[in-house]
């Protein structure tokens, strides 16, 4: 009887063999670690949504990167919880706001080795929790808000972030901070992580939570994209390219490989993808009750994002994930 040749098993026998042949490599300088900071507080608060993540105070912040980055992460990024908020979200560009001055605790604390990326975005510092300015039928002017993201991304830069990344998903975002930064000296300095193809998913409710930024009235699908759309995606991804991106990303990360892989396959700019809130909360409380290994099941959806073709995650697991990894 005539048997196929080719025989994969043997090259699955040990763990030894199945190393030295994988396709797919997961290392602890491809993650991206999230921080909150928040102003008012001396002690870390845990976000009772996302287990083992917490808002921060500026004194916990620093050691809490200075840990993670002892694991091999390299890059983090910052959201900002003020005491304050108003209609403009006007604490957002402030030089002293609590996100500007997290930013230089992490850059204190880190020094040139490790990458600062400054989300850009209105929605926790404006007191109707909407990602820009309202115009006066209650929707969110584009324009309007354009201009304050030119002002907040310089603040940004100002402030130490290595990459601004804006997520409020407004027309021309990209190219207004681009020529922004560029007319405040930073053409060389400060680049853009541009949120490309932010999809307005349930997966991003632990993450109001943490960053207090639950919308007070509607929603957001007017300025995110609806998940049924993967042509649209590659359309705004290109759209931002054009515009002056140095890295653009899919969010959320599991329900989109799809796109995900469509984008690598379509552009050559670094791709990153965040593996958000809800995502992270599922794994987390599967793990807790026994239901899945967290170890395995982190690393498995962590190692599954890079094969669709993620350069970079940004995850809530890179603090373990980065020590399972070793």
């Amino acid at each position: 009887m005539a048997y196929p040749q080719n025989r994969p098993r043997r090259m699955r026998r040990t763990a030894a063999l199945r190393t030295l042949l994988r396709e797919t490599s997961l290392i602890p300088s491809d993650l991206i670690a999230p921080l909150f900071v928040k102003e008012g507080i001396d002690q870390p608060l845990p976000i009772a949504s996302m287990p083992g993540q917490f808002q921060h105070s500026l004194e916990s912040l620093a050691k809490e990167a200075r840990e993670i980055a002892s694991r091999g992460v390299i890059g983090f990024v910052l959201f900002g919880v003020p005491e304050r908020k108003d209609d403009e979200g006007s604490e957002a560009w402030n030089p002293d706001g609590i996100a500007q001055r997290g930013l230089r605790a992490l850059r204190d604390e880190l020094g040139e080795d490790h990458v600062l990326i400054a989300d850009l975005c209105l929605d926790e510092y404006a007191a109707h929790g909407h990602c820009g300015v309202l115009g006066p039928d209650g929707a969110v002017d584009n324009d309007r808000t354009v201009e304050r993201y030119r002002r907040i991304a310089v603040t940004q830069a100002e402030a130490g972030a290595d990459l601004v990344a804006p997520s409020g998903m407004m027309d021309g975002q990209v190219a207004a901070i681009r020529a922004a930064l560029d007319d405040a000296g930073f053409a060389e300095r400060t680049g853009i992580l541009a949120y490309a193809a932010k999809f307005a998913s349930c997966f991003y409710g632990p993450f109001r939570d943490a960053a207090e930024c639950a919308p007070a009235f509607g929603h957001r699908a007017g300025y995110q994209q609806d998940p049924a759309n993967g042509d649209e995606a590659l359309r705004e991804i290109a759209a931002d390219i054009e515009e002056g991106a140095d890295i653009v990303m899919v969010k959320p990360a599991l329900p989109y490989l799809d796109v995900i892989r469509r984008a690598k396959d379509r552009f050559t700019t670094r791709l990153a993808a965040f593996n958000v809130s809800g995502e992270y909360a599922m794994v987390k409380a599967a793990g807790q009750n026994g239901w899945l290994d967290e170890r395995r099941a982190t690393l498995e959806v962590l190692t599954s994002i890079r094969r669709a073709g993620a350069d970079l995650i940004l995850t809530y697991h890179a603090k373990d994930a980065a020590e399972w990894l070793g």
